[in-house]
């Protein structure tokens, strides 16, 4: 069984992650959940779960009003076209469903499979906010408690800069 929203948090304190979580109603999308961003600070998130013909799986995570251009991705990457993980890979990947895509659903990628890329402009924003591993929450932590997670992961990791009208800049976290 994948972990769960108390693993989570069981993590971050073990981790010494400090966090704050707010329930709230379901939310699928960016747009669907703008009333609730308005009343949280810092920086708000949007989850893509990608994969290449190859079988790379790659979990990008930017703000929420950050462009990302899907189909230059993968020139940076170094892998063939990215299109969207299906439910059945995000579900036994990361161990969480569409709608509930989250960088805290790595907690479940055991086997270090994603590459995780980070935007340059979530980096610059203090807190993060995520979900909790489930869409009915949203979990802001600091940059330094989002560093400390992806420590933990271990896993590969890249920051992109999604700015401006060319193909994304990578380089190492």
């Amino acid at each position: 069984m994948p972990a769960t929203r108390a693993d989570l948090l069981d993590l971050f304190a073990r981790l010494g992650i400090a966090h704050v979580t707010h329930d709230h109603r379901a939310v699928f999308t960016v747009e669907e959940g703008a009333d609730i961003k308005a009343a949280l600070p810092g920086g708000h998130t949007k989850n893509l779960f990608l994969r290449d013909k190859a079988g790379r799986i790659v979990l990008v995570c930017a703000l929420g009003d950050t462009s990302v251009n899907v189909n230059r991705l993968h020139k940076g990457l170094g892998c063939q076209r990215l299109s969207f993980g299906k439910e059945e890979l995000l579900w036994e990947t990361l161990g969480v469903r569409p709608g509930s895509v989250t960088v805290f659903a790595l907690i479940n990628d055991t086997s270090r499979a994603v590459t995780l890329v980070l935007d340059e402009a979530l980096l610059a924003a203090e807190p993060v906010n995520f979900h909790p591993l489930e869409n009915t929450a949203t979990t802001s932590v600091s940059q330094a408690g989002l560093a400390s997670f992806v420590r933990h992961w271990g896993g590969a990791v890249l920051r992109a800069d999604f700015s401006g009208d060319h193909d994304p800049v990578l380089t190492a976290f």
